[in-house]
This record gives C-alpha cells, structure tokens and sequence, in this order.
C-alpha cells in the first residue's frame, strides 16, 4: 500500500531522514521502532504532508503522492495521529467525533438557509456512527465528556475514533501508548486489532514498548540514524546485533548523506 523509496529530510546541513526506503503490505500492522532520534517521526511527517521531502518520493497505491499537504492525503484515506493528542478541548468527545467527515451539508451558509432539512438529515446520519465508533472504541462512557478533561490514554482512543469516522486506508499511529496505563493500553491494542482484522485497516506504528509491538505488528521495521537498518519479525529483530548495538547508542557509522 505504502513505498517509500530513498526518502531524505533535512533540515539545514542536518539529515534526519537520510535514504530511507520501506514498504508497507496492505491489510498488515508495521511497527516502526528506532533509538530517540533515528528519525521516525520525522519519516512519518514527510509521508503524511507535513514537511515536503529532501528527495526521493511516497507512493500510495502506486500513486505518487510525494509532497502532497495533508488535506489532499486525508482524501486519499491516508491520515495520521500524533505522540500529543490533538483534540478539540472545548468540545465533547461526540462532537469531536461528529468534525471530522468532510463536506457536511451545515457548514454551508446557503445550505443551512435554505435546506435545514438536508442539515438535520446529515447530521442525524454523521451523530449515529459516531456513537457507533464510540460503542466500539467502548468509551461511552465519556460521550458527553469535554475531550480536553479526558486521561492521555482515552485521548489516544479518542484520535484513533477520529480515523473511524472516514473511509481510511492507511493510519500512522505516532507511539499511541505514551503515557497511557496498561490496561487503557491494552483497550488501544484490542481495538486497532479489531480495525485491522474486522474492517481492514492497515496501520503503521511508532512505539517505544516491545511487548506492545510484540503483541500486534507484523513486521518490524528498524531505524537509526534516519535509516532503515532492519525489519522483521520481532523476535528477528530481537536477535539482530545491529539493531542491538543501535539501541546501545553506537548506532551506525560513517553513514554517506543523501544527495537533495
């Protein structure tokens, strides 16, 4: 679904992506794992529109969408969440919900003028699958709660709802357990399980916690340095001593820069 093919980002005479290449299966839950630094988020950014590549390029379905802004990506079902949730604080976790489906028929002055009808339809249809997400996601018990007074981990389920409210292909899930407790993780895990394995989804995953990766990704992929320095199973890449000597802090060596 996803080829990136030598991506490179730098920033001043710095590279934090320098020749990355990776592929990700459809219908597959790819970790991304990597010291502080090798250049992950990074990664992520350039491929989800954030920041335009150095060189090299994103395909998406064999579409090239290298350098796209988000919006654009959002539409392709290509959507991303982030380390720091992004809610709208001052709204509920359903209206949170009911913002994100695209084109709705009340944001248009004429239409909410003239065709109240086709307004409260629209509405009723986007308020009913929102609750949907909510059952499934099981957080109905926060519905009606500002978003901004929720914990770090039903924030996380709160972003990863977000995604449920589109018709999305790929999501990039940016260290969805960071300050999350276990069992709120455990709830993120059994949902982005039940995402990929009963609706299709296909997920890529920053995350610090190997057990957590151990538990749902499959493959493994490893960067240091803003690299790819091996993928695999994670118990191959438990046993690979690059990856080992990388996580110690020596990483890799004299590595040639990506030409811009």
């Amino acid at each position: 679904m996803i080829k990136v093919e030598n991506l490179a980002k730098r920033f001043g005479g710095f590279y934090a992506v320098n020749g990355a290449s990776l592929e990700i299966a459809k219908g597959s839950i790819t970790g991304l794992i990597g010291p502080n630094g090798a250049g992950k988020t990074t990664l992520f950014n350039v491929i989800a529109g954030v920041h335009k590549p150095s060189a090299g390029r994103v395909l998406l379905d064999g579409e090239d969408i290298t350098g796209l802004p988000p919006h654009s990506l959002f539409d392709r079902g290509l959507l991303r969440t982030f380390q720091i949730a992004h809610e709208f604080s001052t709204m509920t976790v359903r209206e949170n919900l009911m913002m994100v489906p695209p084109d709705q028929a009340g944001e248009r002055l004429w239409d909410a003028w003239f065709k109240p009808g086709l307004v409260r339809s629209q509405e009723a249809e986007i308020r009913k699958k929102a609750d949907e997400v909510i059952e499934f996601l099981e957080i109905s018990h926060v519905a009606d709660e500002l978003a901004g007074n929720l914990s770090g981990g039903q924030k996380k389920l709160l972003e990863l709802g977000r995604t449920m409210m589109v018709d999305a292909k790929i999501v990039f899930l940016d260290e969805v357990g960071a300050g999350v407790n276990r069992t709120l993780l455990n709830t993120i895990g059994d949902a982005i399980l039940r995402l990929n394995k009963e609706r299709g989804y296909t997920f890529c995953m920053i995350e610090h916690d190997m057990d957590f990766i151990g538990r749902l990704c499959d493959p493994v992929i490893v960067m240091a340095e803003g690299t790819v320095l091996a993928e695999g199973t994670i118990d191959e890449i438990k046993a690979n001593e690059q990856v080992i000597e990388a996580y110690l802090g020596t990483g890799l060596k004299n590595k040639p820069q990506v030409s811009a």
